[in-house]
């Protein structure tokens, strides 16, 4: 007979080199294979449990798919949950047993033990293939009007699987989707937002492969989208509901009333908002209220603040918004944890590239119609992270190697033809000190910098000049045969 699972743990936790460890395996594997053969029935869902172990540590278990399925079929609760759970961890979309499990999942879906339909919801979930995806939808969406929210939220997630293999079925299900955004359970709200979040996604990627434009389409439309859209009142007011909320024990995260949920609807008003003036209209406020109430102590707050942030960059929102943001951005920078000064780096170099075309062309307007004092406003965003400039060069002298990498590439997108020579002098210095196989990218990155705002030929030849004596050989061709030619 088989060991139980205690005791393969405690055999496995024993061993004192990997040869002791594989043989206890490849022994227990044998006595699962065997009692496979011999249809011990009585021992399947242990045999299971010892084979999600296994994998666990790494070790082939395709050979106990089939007893997954077994089990699923199985009328027993305990038993049923770990056929499912062996489901999810040893089978992919790609296995040929998964097609066996439709039936039970349909069977299982219709169980008036809520659990156990959770459970067939969860695997729908996670493992749906196109053909699981459209024989099981409406089932599906019977659990998307349940009376009982635990499995309203686990429908959400099925459904958002369902429709991602699937796209040609978002249309019939708009319309339960937005029904759903009135719900009272903070957990079904969560999971109808990341199916709307989805559903948006896939539209916007159906278009582009049907020829759309990806460039800023701003008269792109579809059902679905325009149904979202009709709703950014209300996701409005949700957010807003949701700041003002006092403590609320089910729902507070480090004094923050929900984060998870809070979150979730930023990045859906992004979407909805990208390249549409009225919804960003309607939005603007609201983003202002979560910039400037968010509390910032715990990381649940910053969390928001940088989904906050992410959704004012991207929607059409006005300077003092977008201002607002690169001085949040600005505080991160201040902030002891690196992961936040990473992200704020990598998110303030990203906005001023995706901008930069657009600031170009309407610098270059303004020169022409109103004089060069007027290409940029004190107003603007691009002012404002100006006045971050030395928290940011600061950044090249954290013992931490990627974010230096961060601030050296949001420095070349703040030079101007102001800061150039401050900024090139910081540049310089970095050289010294960076490790020599990034330094013939910064000589190249230094060069580009020189000969779009060097003040003048003198300074040009000089820069050149000391970044040759600092970078010598280092340095790529091109900036040597500049040197030479000036």
């Amino acid at each position: 007979m088989s060991l139980k699972l205690r005791d393969l743990i405690r055999q496995v936790r024993a061993c004192k080199t990997a040869a002791e460890e594989r043989a206890v395996i490849a022994k227990e594997s044998a006595m699962i294979r065997t009692a496979i053969r011999e249809e011990q029935e009585q021992y399947r869902h242990r045999n299971v449990a010892k084979l999600l172990f296994m994998h666990m540590l790494g070790y082939p278990t395709h050979f106990g798919q089939l007893e997954c399925m077994k089990l699923v079929a199985s009328p027993h609760f305990p038993e049923k949950r770990i056929g499912y759970l062996g489901m999810l961890l040893l089978l992919s979309e790609q296995a040929d047993v998964l097609m066996l499990a439709t039936n039970s999942l349909k069977n299982d879906l219709h169980s008036e033990n809520k659990f156990v339909a959770g459970l067939a919801l969860c695997a729908i979930g996670n493992l749906a293939t196109a053909d699981m995806s459209r024989d099981l939808a409406p089932e599906v969406d019977k659990h998307l009007g349940s009376a009982k929210p635990y499995l309203r939220k686990k429908a959400c997630l099925a459904m958002a699987r369902c429709l991602t293999k699937c796209p040609d079925m978002v249309e019939d299900f708009v319309d339960r989707v937005v029904s759903l955004l009135n719900d009272r359970s903070h957990g079904v709200l969560v999971t109808v937002v990341q199916l709307m979040t989805r559903v948006l996604v896939m539209d916007r990627e159906c278009h582009l492969d049907e020829g759309g434009d990806d460039d800023g389409d701003r008269d792109y439309e579809s059902p679905c989208r325009t149904a979202f859209l009709k709703l950014v009142p209300s996701l409005v007011k949700l957010l807003r509901n949701l700041l003002s909320m006092g403590y609320s024990p089910d729902h507070d995260v480090g004094g923050i009333s929900d984060p998870f949920l809070q979150v979730q609807l930023l990045t859906l008003l992004r979407l909805l908002g990208a390249h549409n003036a009225k919804a960003s209209e309607e939005m603007n406020d609201v983003l202002a209220q979560v910039a400037t109430n968010t509390e910032t102590s715990k990381n649940a707050g910053n969390a928001i603040l940088y989904e906050c942030v992410q959704t004012i960059m991207a929607v059409e929102s006005d300077d003092g918004l977008r201002v607002l943001a690169v001085n949040i951005l600005g505080r991160f920078l201040l902030n002891r944890d690196n992961n936040i000064r990473y992200v704020a780096l990598n998110t303030l170099a990203k906005c001023i590239a995706d901008r930069q075309p657009e600031r170009d062309e309407h610098d270059e307007r303004d020169v022409q119609h109103r004089g060069p004092d007027a290409a940029s406003s004190d107003n603007s965003a691009a002012s404002a992270l100006q006045r971050h400039r030395t928290t940011v060069v600061d950044c090249l002298k954290d013992p931490d190697i990627s974010i230096r990498q961060r601030a050296l590439e949001l420095i070349y997108h703040l030079v101007n033809r102001e800061n150039v020579e401050t900024l090139t002098a910081e540049l310089l210095n970095y050289l010294v000190l960076c490790p020599r196989e990034h330094r013939a990218d910064i000589c190249t990155r230094v060069l580009q910098v020189v000969d779009k705002f060097s003040p003048s030929d003198l300074w040009r030849v000089d820069t050149l000049i000391t970044l040759l004596t600092i970078a010598g050989r280092e340095s790529a061709a091109n900036v040597q045969s500049s040197t030479a030619v000036y």
